[in-house]
């Protein structure tokens, strides 16, 4: 008789929801168990009266990377979800009063940078070519297979793949980079700002960064219809037609270990037993609460965390048409900012980004406002006075918003609600508030995030925004997809 296969999932976030069904469809008995009342992880949403918010991540690249999950499960996704293309990926305010749209058709999107920028046209197209070029390097090696052996997908020639790495950036600066290509600072901001989508400092963070934009750009972002919030429905609605079960409100205490072996995990003094765990857990996390017995591994938990942020959420009583979907304010001096943040401050000019789902999803606010989700980069949390911060921070953009709209912004703010670090550290299980677990702000941080298994435990599997090859949805799936590919089966 065959053995039966039990596995367990704790958290349910996108890459712990992702592994559950990954399991499930490969014959598992599976149960999810999820502190927080409900799944989804940061993909969360809050509601002011009317209004609803997405929590979290607001921008959808790599769907194929969400299809291929309902494809894997023997499903069609779009029974599940759709998505659509935005004509304006994003809207860029510069301190000088100048914008810049940046167009979803590339060719749109270069020419604008020409105009509003007075970069070339030849520039623009070989940058293109180039992080084309590195998208396709990386990719293969670094995000689709498992980091401890990734020298199995290098190219034969290990003369070419070190001739590589240095055309790809890993030796330089984002920042350094994009000054080398780009005669205007804005320019060199604008490209810049992608070390933010994984909490990183350009100024710190290897050029290889540039993989994002060409994400972006190139391969397209996107619109998830019903909103962020609405993947993560579509995806536990499928955990559920495949017959995963969930428990909510279930703190796991212990993961079970006989030897180096996992063998379930402990909820209060009830035991719960399974051949496989997948833990969705920060990693940094994890150890110290679930793994108590285990030394952990320095070399991967020690590593400069990401940085946080602070979310205000207003209820807007009127609509603004100069904004569009989503929006970035810059700060007039980019690199002050980040200066600041490393110092683990909040910077008193920062750049500030503005989502605004309703002014495609109509139903998140009446007719006539928006909501507004306004976001600043802070440091994760190392004990500073949040309450202070937060009122200055407000204070701070509001003054900045006031300028840009010519108006009184705080007039037409009819409810309000607040993130900080504590609050996502506390929500989320991210350890100090950091959104993506380790930054990249070294050339060496690809290399640094925790794998899918740690070599001395048997059975079990680590999954998540924390753990190899890093944050957002795409990469949570991918993380979900390895780890299952990878699992131990004994």
């Amino acid at each position: 008789m065959a053995k039966e296969l039990n596995a367990i999932v704790i958290g349910s976030g996108i890459a712990g929801l992702a592994s559950a069904c990954r399991l499930k469809h490969l014959g598992f008995k599976v149960r999810v168990f999820e502190a927080a009342p409900s799944y989804g992880g940061k993909l969360a949403e809050t509601r002011l009266g009317v209004f609803r918010f997405d929590k979290g991540p607001s921008l959808f690249t790599l769907p194929e990377e969400v299809d291929d999950l309902f494809l894997f499960c023997a499903k069609n996704p779009r029974d599940y979800y759709t998505y659509k293309q935005l004509p304006i990926i994003t809207k860029y305010f510069f301190s000088d009063g100048s914008l810049v749209n940046a167009y979803a058709n590339l060719e749109q999107f270069k020419q604008e940078l020409q105009i509003q920028l007075g970069e070339s046209k030849e520039v623009l197209d070989r940058f293109f070519q180039y992080i084309e070029k590195v998208y396709n390097f990386v990719s293969p090696i670094f995000l689709q297979h498992p980091i401890k052996k990734f020298y199995k997908y290098l190219p034969l020639s290990l003369l070419k793949s070190i001739r590589m790495s240095l055309q790809i950036g890993a030796f330089q600066t984002l920042a350094k980079s994009n000054a080398a290509w780009f005669r205007n600072p804005k320019t060199q901001m604008l490209f810049n700002r992608f070390a933010t989508y994984n909490g990183s400092n350009p100024y710190k963070a290897p050029a290889t960064l540039n993989v994002i934009p060409h994400l972006e750009h190139r391969l397209g972002a996107y619109f998830v219809e019903g909103g962020m919030r609405a993947a993560a429905d579509a995806i536990y609605q499928l955990a559920i037609d495949l017959g995963v079960e969930f428990q909510f409100n279930a703190k796991v205490d212990e993961i079970l270990l006989e030897g180096k072996i996992a063998k379930g995990v402990r909820i209060g003094k009830e035991l719960f037993m399974a051949n496989q765990v997948f833990c969705n857990m920060d990693v940094n996390l994890a150890y110290p609460h679930l793994l108590k017995q285990v030394a952990p591994p320095q070399i991967y938990l020690k590593q400069e965390k990401s940085s946080s942020a602070l979310v205000f959420y207003w209820a807007m009583d009127r609509s603004f048409d100069l904004l569009d979907v989503h929006n970035l304010v810059f700060s007039a001096n980019y690199k002050e900012e980040f200066e600041c943040l490393s110092e683990a401050k909040v910077y008193h000019d920062p750049s500030i980004y503005i989502y605004i789902s309703s002014k495609v999803e109509e139903k998140d606010a009446p007719l006539n406002k928006e909501n507004w989700f306004v976001m600043i980069n802070a440091p994760n949390d190392t004990g500073q006075n949040w309450e202070e911060i937060k009122r200055e921070a407000k204070a701070n953009i509001l003054q900045r918003l006031n300028n840009l709209l010519h108006c009184n912004v705080s007039d037409y703010i009819l409810e309000e609600t607040y993130l900080g670090p504590k609050e996502i550290a506390l929500h989320t299980n991210s350890y100090a508030g950091a959104l993506y677990g380790n930054s990249s702000n070294n050339r060496f941080a690809a290399f640094l995030r925790h794998p899918h298994q740690n070599g001395g435990l048997k059975n079990l599997s680590f999954v998540g925004g924390s753990t190899h090859p890093g944050g957002g949805i795409p990469l949570c799936l991918l993380s979900a997809k390895i780890a299952v590919n990878e699992m131990d089966l004994e």
